[in-house]
């Protein structure tokens, strides 16, 4: 896990991811406003993300996607969204593109979950749920690792999901 500093669409501000990560474990969150894979699982992530948020658990939203291509994805769309929606979590701007090279996320919804001492545990969807597949919205990995590690159990190696959804709108 690595510290940046990147606008805070909510607040309007530069701010540092380690303002808020947690001792217990972070879960990063690549989404965009445009996309139908986020769009579909948005109200489960709340639900989840404000039951754990409780429990010191920390979730960080991330779009890096290419706003001149892709301009619902803009800082005052993702604020308005973020109202609109009322995430409980920050959701950062990563015009530069830093974030999701460092991360190489590659899609959104694209989940990255981190013990406290910044040990990836889990990078991957959020479930199966996909628009249009007619399977609920649970997001049962997710909530699998964040059980387990409340728990206290340990991973010996990190979980890889390939995560499905719409690809990280790149700078060309």
């Amino acid at each position: 896990m690595k510290n940046f500093n990147l606008l805070e669409v909510s607040s309007g501000n530069i701010m540092s991811f380690m303002d808020f990560f947690s001792y217990k474990a972070n879960v990063i969150i690549f989404i965009c406003n445009h996309c139908p894979y986020v769009k579909h699982i948005n109200k489960k992530l709340i639900y989840l993300s404000n039951k754990y948020i409780l429990k010191k658990i920390s979730f960080l939203a991330i779009n890096s996607n290419d706003i001149i291509k892709y301009p619902d994805d803009s800082p005052e769309n993702m604020k308005i969204i973020c109202k609109k929606l009322n995430y409980p979590f920050p959701y950062f701007f990563d015009e530069e593109q830093k974030v999701a090279n460092y991360y190489n996320a590659k899609c959104t919804p694209e989940f990255f979950i981190f013990s406290g001492d910044s040990t990836l545990l889990y990078n991957g969807p959020f479930d199966n749920s996909r628009p249009n597949n007619k399977i609920p919205v649970t997001g049962k990995y997710i909530t699998n690792i964040l059980e387990n590690i409340l728990k206290g159990n340990k991973y010996d190696n990190p979980i890889v999901i390939p995560s499905i959804g719409c690809s990280i709108k790149w700078k060309t």
